[in-house]
């Protein structure tokens, strides 16, 4: 009776293992990067979309409505740099986009690598600034070079951070040609791509290209009561500036969906069965990265091409490779351009912060304690740079410095919180001190990080563009889509670092190197 029993059980429970058996690994993963993509626009905008696009996301994906970064200052470098590592700026190096190198006090792009020459650009570019490994170097060590990565971006360092150390091939346009192009540190320029930039490049067909709204004037919603006719940009109109342009608009999806078209015939990418990856970068922010209230119809009107897009994608992949080999993964950058000042009209409490008189300031009560010199060598985003070969040779303490000049700092006005790099290194926890410790790199970052309260204008005296600090969340989505995800909507919010070890899972392959987040369970 008893051995009876426990076969009984065995029998139901090996039953049950097979019943949970693992979903088959997808042959390609696709995953699409949508720069400043919000849920609250993809939502409010949906009586302007067709079937095929964000509408078959939201039915038949997993979609989470809220993802959340676990640092602050996100911009578009250190958000994909994050979904691809599964980890935060203090681990993979990537703070910005851009960052003071200290050697020589200018400012440097975080994928710029003089070692590296460009194919059809001149600027030299590598990943070497990313210090942990990637999914996409994660598959290519797994399956010992089978698996194929590409990335396809407008921007350098979104192709080259989703591309990683290992990848096949990155590419972006190039603002001043209108090329496609890319860096040596890639072993292979394609010949398709080499033959495209020759005959159908977007060089070739800008002149034609003429961004009007395509609904009537009267489908968008919320317009300022200036705006009563509907706009009209001819990118080639600008001589100097059409591509730049092209690549702040919705009109560069498409040329993204483009390229993605060549690659998928050219190449064995999602032909065998060794999981491949294609990184792919979108743009939805405002156009020419203009202020919301500049561009109120044209950003409705990039998410109806948006959502156009990506019904074309979807039916793309669905063509050459066929959805149910293929896993999506579509998520956003999670922060939005900052806005131009308040003119005064909703009287809006908020100020100016003038930088370069902070940073003067700041040398001057140092002289004062610490005697004459040049302590505060530069100033960028927020940033302070100190001088530590001065602060060395006055064999002066730099940690006292630093928190000296931080609990000076918090005297400014506008200033909400000073931190030292002493403090983020060794001080005690918060979890106000964890966000930007997580955006904290100590051979990246400045001395001093300056938080500005929110409202409050940020007026940079070399340049025009002044921009209001803003603190609100970005609503940014994650959607899983095809394979055995099943559809559901979910409002529970999500982190950003999850979504590196979810796919890797998928894969049957190892997390990045430097990622502890657990798997998205589906």
């Amino acid at each position: 009776m008893k051995k009876g029993l426990i076969t009984s059980i065995l029998a139901l429970t090996f039953t049950g293992l097979q019943a949970q058996s693992l979903p088959a690994t997808p042959k390609l993963v696709v995953t699409l990067t949508i720069d400043q993509l919000r849920t609250d626009y993809m939502e409010a905008f949906s009586s302007l979309y067709g079937e095929k696009g964000f509408k078959r996301l939201m039915r038949e994906g997993k979609v989470f409505c809220q993802t959340e970064f676990p640092f602050n200052d996100i911009d578009r470098a250190s958000a994909i740099a994050a979904i691809y590592t599964g980890t935060t700026p203090s681990m993979n190096g990537i703070i910005a986009r851009h960052w003071m190198d200290v050697s020589t006090l200018r400012s440097v792009n975080c994928v710029d690598d003089s070692a590296f020459m460009g194919n059809y650009t001149d600027e030299s570019s590598s990943p070497s600034q990313l210090l942990t490994s990637t999914i996409t170097d994660e598959l290519k060590i797994t399956t010992r070079n089978k698996g194929l990565v590409y990335a396809i971006a407008p921007t350098r360092d979104a192709a080259i951070l989703a591309a990683g150390h290992s990848g096949n091939g990155a590419f972006w346009l190039n603002e001043s040609t209108g090329k496609w192009c890319s860096t040596t540190y890639y072993s292979e320029f394609p010949w398709w791509v080499n033959q495209y930039n020759d005959s159908r490049s977007p060089d070739y067909r800008i002149r034609d290209m003429v961004w009007e709204p395509i609904h009537p004037i009267t489908s968008y919603t919320f317009l300022p009561e200036w705006r009563d006719q509907p706009f009209k940009y001819k990118f080639d109109s600008e001589r100097l500036n059409k591509f730049r342009r092209l690549i702040a608009s919705p009109f560069i999806n498409d040329e993204v969906n483009l390229l993605t078209e060549e690659l998928l015939g050219k190449s064995t990418i999602g032909k065998d069965n060794v999981p491949d990856i294609l990184a792919l970068t979108y743009y939805a922010g405002n156009y020419n990265h203009k202020s919301t209230q500049e561009c109120a119809m044209e950003m409705q009107d990039t998410y109806v091409r948006l959502d156009r897009s990506i019904a074309s994608l979807l039916d793309l992949i669905d063509h050459k490779i066929g959805l149910h080999n293929v896993l999506f993964c579509i998520t956003s950058t999670g922060y939005a351009d900052s806005e131009a000042p308040d003119l005064g009209l909703y009287r809006i409490p908020g100020g100016e912060f003038h930088p370069n008189r902070c940073s003067t300031l700041l040398n001057m009560y140092l002289m004062a304690t610490y005697g004459e010199g040049q302590y505060v060598e530069a100033y960028y985003n927020r940033q302070i740079y100190l001088n530590h070969k001065l602060i060395e040779n006055k064999q002066l303490d730099l940690a006292e410095i630093q928190d000296k000049s931080a609990d000076f700092l918090i005297q400014f006005s506008g200033v909400n919180e000073a931190y030292s790099a002493h403090r983020l290194l060794q001080g005690p926890w918060s979890p106000q001190i964890e966000l930007v410790r997580n955006a904290f790199h100590r051979k990246h970052s400045g001395d001093l990080l300056i938080d500005i309260l929110p409202g409050w204008t940020i007026v940079n005296e070399n340049t025009t563009d002044h921009r209001v600090v803003r603190h609100a969340n970005i609503p940014a989505p994650l959607i899983l889509l095809g394979g055995e995800v099943k559809p559901e909507v979910i409002r529970t919010p999500v982190n950003i670092t999850r979504i590196a070890p979810t796919l890797t899972s998928v894969m049957r392959i190892r997390a990045p190197n430097a990622c502890t987040a657990t798997s998205i369970f589906f």
